[in-house]
């Protein structure tokens, strides 16, 4: 079940962490309290660094990653850049890009096959998310939204985007990703949920203020529940109707 979290009064804790499924980047300077929700849930699996970026805490805005390689802006220092790779697995690539949209994870949503990005991206930029993350890269909007890293939060088990979402371009997302779509919201109806949700493929962690319904939603779409079920599963599909209508 995903948990819900706090940094320094804010829920918006996609802004202050990045979870993949081989290391987990939250901000340093925060309460104990957020670094022990994160280390009790992942710490025997995966690292739990402390970082940041571009002398930033907004490190989950700030970088791009997956269980293969993490991107980082050209504004990252060379002790940030060297502190992040001592902690890392030696298996993740750690890149910095030259990119003028350089809060790469407004603009890049991905999981560990396939990256959606900002139709404006550079082209070298998408060159290196392929190479680095070892992904297939498409430009695209999500509900007429640019920023596409925002307004998604994806894993290799599901998926959460904006809830103005049609049916028909969940539709054309998920045969792209080849994973299951659902629109949804968190913190108390925030659209921008990639801001307040940060999931890879066994946890999920959301802002404090995530209602019940937003967090079955999230726990159904990404398989986090204990029968790992699907949203889409018969005996959910009711309940969901019920809790979105």
């Amino acid at each position: 079940m995903a948990s819900r979290v706090q940094f320094e009064n804010s829920n918006e804790i996609g802004c202050f962490a990045k979870l993949t499924n081989t290391y987990c980047l939250v901000s340093s300077g925060g309460s104990e309290n957020f670094y022990s929700v994160f280390e009790s849930e992942l710490g025997v699996h995966i690292p739990v660094v402390h970082a940041s970026l571009a002398g930033t805490k907004i490190v989950g805005r700030m970088c791009a990653g997956n269980k293969n390689g993490l991107i980082v802006p050209m504004s990252t220092t060379d002790g940030e850049l060297m502190a992040i790779r001592n902690m890392l697995p030696e298996s993740v690539k750690i890149q910095r890009v030259e990119e003028r949209l350089s809060a790469l994870g407004n603009v890049i949503s991905c999981n560990d096959y396939v990256a959606l990005v900002h139709p404006e991206i550079d082209k070298n930029t998408e060159e290196i998310i392929a190479d680095v993350l070892g992904v297939e890269v498409y430009r695209t909007t999500i509900a007429g939204n640019a920023l596409v890293g925002s307004y998604s939060v994806l894993t290799n088990r599901g998926g959460l985007v904006h809830p103005m979402c049609s049916v028909a371009e969940i539709d054309e997302l998920s045969t792209l990703l080849q994973i299951p779509l659902c629109a949804g919201t968190v913190n108390r109806g925030s659209d921008v949920v990639a801001s307040g949700l940060v999931a890879n493929d066994w946890s999920a962690f959301c802002g404090l203020d995530t209602t019940a319904t937003e967090l079955s939603v999230v726990d159904a779409v990404f398989k986090l529940t204990t029968a790992g079920k699907s949203i889409f599963s018969a005996e959910y599909k009711g309940t969901l109707i019920d809790q979105l209508s």
